[in-house]
């Protein structure tokens, strides 16, 4: 691999007054989180789903909520459990200590819903959580718009047939099953509200970085090209700031030519560490 991208990634870093980490799925992986990629990799974490013949676009569909509230929340209550006992990997302190040398003028845009970043102690009011979040609730209807935290709430999952047992998350106003504000596969009912006051502050951040014309670095960490949502914004913001994208991705390291891109081909932590 050639060490010259590493030393000028170093360098656009140092150079920036501002940064923009966004992130995909890839980015947990490092902390033990499994990888959904194709349908090998998900029916290796969920076994029952391969017995049922389903992949994680059927599974992560709010019709089950409906059908099969307990399929719903054997999945989605598997994960709740397993995001809140992972601890995030040192990539993520890598990153805390870079927006840190720049007095924490940063923003986060990430598609994954495992509320990781928060838990390494970046500010919640600097994170766009573009697909929403599995530690918030709302209606499976919805009977309102209001979203409200799972803190509370424990969802016990009986892993061999694949069940969540009783008592299911209700709806706080009218009793029926909840579900996770979380942006699904063919989902009709998602409450975006909470993900687009994000996305405003966002949006203000970033016209401040315009207006003062900063030197804006992304930083990007494994954002697959499946479902391109984050891979674009990057792009997107690294045009129209005349920014800087790193992209860290073992497999997808392209970049279009007519931005300004240095691409990493390695897994997130590897490549930040050696950044």
């Amino acid at each position: 691999m050639d060490k010259s991208v590493f030393s000028k990634a170093k360098e656009v870093i140092q150079e920036a007054d501002s940064v923009l980490i966004t992130a995909g799925a890839g980015m947990g992986v490092d902390s033990g989180l499994p990888d959904f990629r194709g349908k090998e990799g998900f029916w290796k974490a969920y076994p029952y789903a391969k017995k049922l013949g389903l992949n994680f676009q059927d599974l992560a569909n709010p019709r089950w909520f409906v059908e099969n509230p307990r399929l719903a929340w054997a999945f989605y209550g598997h994960r709740l459990n397993l995001y809140r006992n992972t601890q995030p990997h040192e990539g993520f302190y890598i990153l805390k200590k870079i927006v840190e040398s720049k007095n924490n003028d940063y923003f986060i845009f990430t598609s994954n819903v495992d509320g990781q970043f928060q838990k390494a102690g970046f500010d919640e009011k600097k994170i766009v959580e573009i697909h929403g979040s599995i530690h918030y609730l709302q209606c499976i209807l919805p009977c309102s718009e209001d979203i409200w935290s799972a803190d509370n709430v424990q969802v016990n999952v009986d892993m061999e047939n694949f069940q969540a047992l009783d008592p299911l998350p209700t709806c706080k106003n009218c009793g029926r099953i909840a579900r996770p504000n979380i942006l699904m596969f063919n989902d009709f009912s998602w409450i975006p509200t909470r993900t687009e006051s994000q996305e405003f502050r966002f949006n203000l951040w970033l016209e401040k970085v315009i207006d003062l014309g900063k030197k804006l670095v992304i930083i990007e960490i494994g954002a697959g090209k499946a479902i391109p949502t984050v891979r674009l914004t990057s792009e997107k913001i690294a045009k129209i700031t005349n920014g800087v994208l790193i992209r860290i991705n073992p497999r997808d390291y392209d970049a279009p030519k007519n931005i300004n891109a240095i691409s990493i081909p390695t897994g997130g932590l590897e490549g930040l560490k050696i950044i």
